[in-house]
């Protein structure tokens, strides 16, 4: 069974564990005399959307574009501060919900027989204790289905459960009410100009008393007791009292037996679709989570840990992000603080895009959506933002949005704030989702979106050295070196924004194609894919990260955005572009060499890196990496502070390195670490809009089933081995045994 757990109770946040239902999430620290459950709402963000973009921006673009061609870059950089910046510089902030405690009475005595544990199999907490002769049970879920916390207390022996329940949220909260004798809510206001915000708990007590006093909801002498929990904000709720009340009422009348079984069936639809096993995973199931992490980072093998971090980023993908909430953010739903580092928000220039890497692959498209829904929501910002700062047409964004999709610049960041891709990578998932599900209506809904995106580059882009290169570019979020010592940011045509504009108007000409549409905007977009900037190696043997052959200030950067032709684009492939899957290759190694890999989310991208360049054992070293030096104890990744995207992010590798796709071909084990020697993997998906089974045995593939759920054309490939496929829908095929 796929488990977190710990033989003691958590100490901090970081060792906590996380519950979420997508819209609601809770960290469970699982303490036996006073319970503190931390807790998270997707749209507790502070304040409304405000219209940031800069009025100067427009009239300073061509000063500020001549200077960066005459390589006066920092009075470019300093003018870009002044005329681009938002105005104010930020965004609005995401924030915690609060905090529920849970004060026990007449448990004194020492605990015993203590266990705290996270079932990924059922996404369900369970904390056991004794006290003397009572043994205690609390098991908690967050149910999608029923939109509640379930908490469910029990005590085996002669005493009985009496505790009061606290909702807190540190100053930042307007009232606490007594709306029944058994249920309590709290309720606040984000700011001016922001949503309103409410938490309410119901205690269902078996046997003994409930009452309300003063902000207490207080039990006494109950042989069990069941408390239900929900929140909300005027974001999804016009009349929150009522709402969130009737949500408690509906859930009350269902019963705890009945809560807990849908809950597991819809966790489980799409947690069972996809299955990862490696030889030897039971030696490791007598050690706890924390025993495991120790002896890997004391140098011991554990490669079953891959398999728990594999199950556990499943696990977060599907309790942070279901249809209709909002996307992942930097911490997926779970943030304890007021003030998170980079406000928790969407940062486009990776972090949230790496959310999503394993949504396709990973059999749990319906958790892609809710980024969709973000991207629609940031289209009539965006426009606006390239209308007014770049006169241009379509729509833009920078490296950063938020609940309502804010499209103008971000802080005064010099290499990162002004880069103008967000929008267009982001829209690259369109056309992802599209490959792995062939659905087209869903293609019609979103091809314009796809092509706002791509139209705003049509009026941005300029003539330089006979190409077309973006002006202002930075690489995020690097800076180079000039020759006489001085250290930019700013250039023309940096080498990933080559990359995405040559994916996005790959995309929007396919796309056009299957929809029929034929028109001079589809032909603008062809050419201008035609002129852009190649991928360029350097002098070293390294892929150019600008478009001259600089040196970097920080060489071991956590960025590497260069190779974003390698992953997660397939620009740049071992058997299709050799020369610059080396050049990759030497460009990974010189980061590594230089330190880099030193945040989580980084040294995920290094793993799929690698996984891309077919190199199994290199992408295991750089996993185990991961688990030693960027892993809290609860398996949530380490910028630091804590990050999901490495979660993600390294969860797409696991499966990267098992099974990769194009639109033209599927290729099997193509970087099988010799540490999983004897495996097996069912329900991957891959492009074409098929699923996959393999095991594996000795290092050598044994059996490979292809289920098509649409018509299949592709070839398969296994080693030296190509088999092509036509396949109908609904047909499958055993190859390779």
């Amino acid at each position: 069974m796929s488990r977190l757990w710990y033989k003691e109770p958590a100490a901090c946040w970081e060792e906590a564990l996380p519950l979420g239902n997508g819209r609601m999430g809770a960290m469970i620290f699982g303490v036996p005399t006073e319970e503190h459950i931390q807790l998270n709402e997707d749209s507790v963000w502070y304040g409304g959307y405000v219209d940031r973009n800069n009025p100067d921006a427009l009239a300073h673009l061509p000063r500020i574009r001549e200077l960066i061609k005459s390589g006066r870059i920092p009075e470019a950089e300093q003018l870009r501060i002044y005329a681009l910046s938002g105005t104010p510089q930020s965004m609005r902030p995401y924030q915690s919900l609060g905090d529920l405690y849970l004060r026990f009475q007449g448990m004194e005595g020492d605990t015993t027989s203590y266990e705290r544990s996270l079932s990924l199999e059922n996404a369900i907490n369970l904390t056991q204790y004794t006290i003397g002769n009572n043994e205690y049970s609390r098991e908690t879920f967050l149910s999608t289905p029923d939109d509640v916390m379930v908490i469910r207390l029990t005590c085996a022996g002669e005493h009985k459960l009496s505790f009061s329940a606290l909702m807190t949220r540190e100053r930042f909260y307007d009232s606490v009410l007594c709306v029944a004798e058994d249920t309590i809510l709290l309720e606040g206001n984000l700011g001016q100009g922001g949503l309103s915000f409410g938490m309410i708990l119901k205690a269902i007590p078996e046997g003994g008393r409930v009452k309300v006093i003063g902000e207490h909801l207080i039990v006494e002498d109950a042989d069990a007791v069941t408390l239900l929990f929900s929140s909300g904000t005027t974001f999804r709720f016009t009349e929150l009292r009522q709402q969130l009340g009737a949500i408690l009422t509906r859930a009350a009348g269902r019963g705890y037996d009945e809560l807990k079984q849908r809950h597991v069936k819809d966790y489980q639809n799409l947690y069972h679709r996809v299955e990862f096993n490696l030889e030897g995973m039971e030696q490791q199931e007598g050690l706890t989570t924390k025993e495991r992490l120790t002896n890997a980072k004391n140098g011991k093998s554990d490669p079953n840990l891959s398999k728990l971090y594999f199950d556990f980023g499943r696990y977060l993908l599907i309790s942070c992000s279901r249809a209709g909430t909002l996307p992942a953010n930097l911490q997926g739903i779970w943030n304890q603080d007021m003030k998170p580092a980079w406000d928790s928000k969407y940062t486009i220039n990776i972090n949230t895009e790496m959310n999503y890497w394993p949504a396709e692959v990973c059999n749990l498209s319906e958790c892609h959506e809710p980024l969709f829904d973000l991207i629609k929501r940031m289209l009539p910002n965006g426009r606006e933002t390239a209308r007014r700062m770049y006169g241009c047409r379509g729509f833009v964004a920078h490296h950063n949005t938020d609940i309502w999709g804010d499209t103008a610049i971000q802080d005064h960041w010099v290499p990162g704030s002004y880069w103008v891709m967000g929008a267009a990578w982001l829209c690259t998932h369109l056309w992802t989702h599209y490959e792995y599900t062939l659905d087209i209506n869903f293609l019609k809904d979103v091809f314009p979106v796809m092509r706002e995106a791509a139209t705003f580059f049509l009026d941005y882009l300029i003539e330089d050295e006979g190409y077309l290169k973006t002006c202002p570019s930075v690489s995020p979020e690097n800076f180079y070196l000039l020759p006489n010592g001085v250290s930019g940011a700013v250039t023309a045509g940096a080498t990933m924004d080559n990359q995405i504009l040559r994916d996005l108007f790959d995309q929007c000409s396919k796309a056009a194609e299957l929809l029929e549409i034929k028109d001079e905007i589809n032909a603008q977009i062809k050419a201008a894919k035609d002129r852009l900037v190649p991928t360029q190696i350097g002098t070293k043997g390294n892929i150019l990260e600008w478009a001259n052959d600089y040196e970097e200030q920080e060489p071991g950067h956590r960025h590497i955005s260069h190779l974003y032709g390698l992953h997660p684009s397939s620009q740049i492939t071992i058997d299709g572009t050799p020369e610059l899957a080396e050049a990759a290759k030497v460009t990974l190694e010189c980061r590594l060499a230089c330190g880099g890999g030193h945040t989580g989310w980084s040294r995920a991208w290094i793993i799929n890196l690698y996984a891309r360049l077919w190199d199994g054992d290199a992408a295991y070293r750089n996993l185990e990496l991961l688990f030693t030096q960027s892993t809290l104890p609860n398996l949530f990744d380490n910028h630091p502070p804590f990050q999901i995207d490495g979660n993600f992010g390294a969860t797409a590798a696991i499966a990267e390195m098992l099974v990769q796709s194009t639109s033209d071909r599927i290729l099997l084990l193509p970087a099988l670490p010799k540490a999983w020697r004897t495996g097996s993997i069912r329900g991957l998906c891959v492009r074409g809009g098929a699923e996959i089974d393999l095991r594996w045995q000795q290092g050598l593939l044994t059996y490979c089933l292809i289920r098509a759920k649409k018509k299949l054309s592709t070839q398969l490939c296994y080693q030296n081995r190509k088999v092509e496929l036509q396949l109908e829908a609904g047909e499958n095929i055993k190859v390779f045994e």
